[in-house]
C-alpha cells in the first residue's frame, strides 16, 4: 500500500500540491488526471524522492521514501527522458537496468521479447544510441524498462504520450495484463481521459495541485470527468 499524508510542496509562496491524505491499495491500478500545472508529476517526483515535499510522507509497502531507499528494489518507473542514457544503445541500457537487478543478460533477453510487437522493430537491432531515437521510441525503452525485475510498484508519468495509435493500443494490453493478478500496483498519469479510464480502475483529479474528485471507474467515468473539464 502507498500512503501519502499531508503532503505539500511550496516554491516560494506559490503551493503546486497540497493532499491531506490518500491511500493507494496494493495491486491497485491508480490513474492520476489533470490540467497542466495540477500537481501530478510533482506528486509522482516526490513519490520517487526525486524532490523532498515541503511538508508530510510518502510511504510504500511500510517504507518512507525520504528515509530509506529500500522501496528502490520493488519500485520502476519513467517519468521523462532524463531517465534514459541517452549515449547507450536501447540494448546497453536494458542491460544497465538488468544489472541493477540482478538480471543476467540471458533473462534480460528472454524478457523482453515478449515485447516484440510493443517495439515494433523500431527499438532493438537498429544500432542506434538512445538519443538518436524519435520520442515514442525512447518512451518504449522508459516503459519496458521500468517493467524489468518483477516490480511491485511501477509508476508511468503520460505514458501515452509521443505514442502513434497503435502503440498506444498495444501499452493498453500491457498495462491491463500487468494489473491483472493484483499483486502489483500501477500509477498512470495521463491527459488522455479515454486512456486512463480504459486502464485504471480507480481515478483522481488533481486541480491546482488539490484532490478534487476520487473516482471508482465504472461506464460513466469518462463523461463525468469529460463533464468536469468542460467547465
Amino acid at each position: 500500500m502507498i500512503t501519502i499524508d499531508t503532503v505539500s510542496k511550496k516554491y516560494g509562496k506559490a503551493e503546486v500540491l497540497n493532499i491531506n491524505a490518500l491511500e493507494i491499495p496494493t495491486g491497485q491500478s491508480f490513474g492520476l488526471v489533470g490540467n497542466n500545472g495540477a500537481g501530478k508529476t510533482t506528486l509522482f517526483n516526490i513519490l520517487l524522492d526525486l524532490i523532498r515535499p515541503t511538508t508530510g510522507a510518502i510511504v510504500t509497502n511500510d517504507i518512507s521514501v525520504h528515509k530509506s531507499e529500500a522501496w528502490k528494489k520493488f519500485t520502476g518507473s519513467f517519468i521523462d527522458e532524463s531517465f534514459l542514457i541517452s549515449y547507450l544503445t536501447p540494448e546497453e541500457y536494458f542491460q544497465f537496468i538488468g544489472d541493477l537487478r540482478g538480471i543476467n543478460k540471458a533473462d534480460v533477453t528472454n524478457f523482453l521479447s515478449q515485447f516484440e510487437e510493443f517495439f515494433n522493430e523500431e527499438v532493438l537491432g537498429k544500432k542506434k544510441y538512445l538519443r538518436d531515437l524519435s520520442k515514442g521510441n525512447q518512451k518504449k525503452v522508459g516503459i519496458v524498462a521500468a517493467m524489468m525485475g518483477d516490480p511491485k510498484v511501477v509508476v508511468l508519468d503520460e505514458p501515452f504520450a509521443n505514442l502513434d495509435p497503435t502503440t498506444q493500443i498495444r501499452l493498453k494490453k500491457i498495462l491491463k495484463t500487468l494489473t491483472e493478478n493484483k499483486e502489483i500496483t500501477v500509477l498512470v498519469s495521463s491527459h488522455d481521459l479515454s486512456h486512463v479510464t480504459e486502464v485504471c480502475e480507480r481515478i483522481v483529479v488533481l486541480d491546482k495541485g488539490a484532490v478534487v474528485k476520487d473516482i471508482v471507474t465504472s461506464a460513466e467515468t469518462l463523461q463525468e470527468l469529460e463533464r468536469y473539464f468542460a467547465v
